[in-house]
């Protein structure tokens, strides 16, 4: 297994099969489309010629949102997903300037918020945050 790292978008096909191999939901070609080029950064992860994993953060500066860390079941427990957080916040520390303060969320999967936390992510609510909330829409 030689993995390498690349600053990419995929393909919405790919993306697609992505979420399918960790059965995630897919949405619907458009707005996946419309996600990924939306997105600030994006790290994907291939073995060989095939993609792996993919992360990706959207947000405007100060606010950062990392999403979509998926890794194909087989290539799981092999730190490529915490090699792909740390690229993300590498890329947004990057951006920032001197006297600049930004924060980073998400919403783990359930079951996965362990591996977050040792990434240095904070479980809500805390002492410093209430609890995280969202709202699903649909039509």
């Amino acid at each position: 297994m030689n993995i390498s790292y690349i600053d990419n978008i995929p393909d919405v096909e790919l993306y697609h099969d992505l979420r399918t191999s960790v059965d995630w939901k897919v949405f619907s070609k458009e707005q996946s489309e419309k996600a990924l080029k939306n997105s600030r950064f994006c790290i994907i992860a291939k073995d060989g010629e095939q993609t792996v994993a993919m992360g990706r953060a959207v947000g405007d500066g100060m606010y950062y949102t990392i999403v979509d860390v998926i890794v194909r079941p087989q290539y799981q427990g092999k730190k490529i997903g915490t090699s792909i957080v740390n690229r993300l916040m590498e890329s947004i520390e990057d951006e920032m300037t001197d006297g600049c303060r930004t924060s980073i969320q998400l919403i783990a999967a359930h079951g996965k918020e362990g591996f977050y936390v040792k990434q240095g992510f904070k479980i809500l609510p805390n002492e410093y945050s209430g609890p995280a909330l969202r709202k699903v829409i649909y039509t």
